[in-house]
C-alpha cells in the first residue's frame, strides 16, 4: 500500500520516555530510519499503516480517499523523518500528520462526489462472523453512525473518531488536537450529547 518513493514536512511532540521493550524496538527503528536506512522505515510503515488507515477511513467514510491519505501520511513522515524528536511518540506524531491530510482531503472533496457508507468497505474488525440478524442490525448502525457523524462539527466529529472509534486516551487525543486533556473531555461530552440528541431524532 506505501510507496517507496517518499518526501516531505511535520514535526515531534514531547512524550513520556521510553519504558517497554516495544518502545525500545521502535526507537532503534526510528534512530535507523534517521541514518537513512529504508528497511527501518518500511518496518515502521508496517508497524503503523494498519491503524493510520482505519484512521483515515473513518474520517474520510471512502476505502479509496483513505488509501491516498495513508499513503501520504507515510510519504510526509518519511520526509519529515530527519526533524522528528525521539522524545514523541510515533503514532501520535503520525495522527496529526494523517489529520491534518484528512481535513484538506475532506474540505476539497465535500463537494465533488458522494461518500461510501462506513459499513460498505469498512475494514474488518470482528473475530467471529455474525448471525445474518446481528450482521444486518449491525450494517444499520454502523450506516446510522456515518450519517450521524456527518452532521457533527469538525471539532467534535474529530474527537469522536479518535477517542471512541480508534480508542486513543485523551492525552493522545489532546497532543494530536493540539489542546488540553480537559478540552477533549468537554469536546466528548458535548459531541456525545449531539450525537446521542440527532440518534434519538433518527428513524
Amino acid at each position: 500500500m506505501i510507496a517507496s518513493s517518499l518526501n516531505s514536512a511535520a514535526a515531534g511532540l514531547p512524550l513520556p520516555a521510553v519504558e517497554t521493550p516495544d518502545e525500545a524496538a521502535e526507537l532503534a527503528l526510528i534512530h535507523s530510519a534517521q541514518a537513512g536506512c529504508p528497511q527501518a522505515f518500511r518496518a515502521l510503515v508496517e508497524r503503523h499503516q494498519q491503524r493510520v488507515y482505519h484512521f483515515c477511513f473513518h474520517y474520510l467514510r471512502d476505502a479509496g480517499d483513505a488509501r491516498e491519505a495513508c499513503q501520504d501520511t507515510f510519504i510526509r513522515a518519511h520526509g519529515a523523518l530527519a526533524r522528528f524528536k525521539p522524545k514523541a511518540r510515533l503514532s501520535t506524531w503520525l495522527f496529526q500528520i494523517a489529520l491534518n491530510l484528512c481535513r484538506d482531503r475532506k474540505r476539497s472533496t465535500a463537494k465533488s462526489r458522494p461518500h461510501l457508507a462506513l459499513h460498505e468497505h469498512a475494514p474488518e474488525l470482528t473475530c467471529h462472523r455474525p448471525a445474518p440478524d446481528e450482521a444486518a442490525m449491525r450494517d444499520a448502525d454502523l450506516a446510522k453512525l456515518d450519517r450521524g457523524l456527518a452532521t457533527l462539527p469538525e471539532k467534535f466529529r474529530e474527537v469522536l473518531v479518535l477517542s471512541c472509534l480508534e480508542g486513543l486516551d485523551h492525552a493522545e487525543c489532546a497532543a494530536i488536537l493540539k489542546c488540553s486533556p480537559r478540552a477533549i473531555e468537554g469536546r466528548l461530552y458535548r459531541a456525545r450529547q449531539q450525537l446521542s440528541a440527532w440518534w434519538d431524532r433518527e428513524p
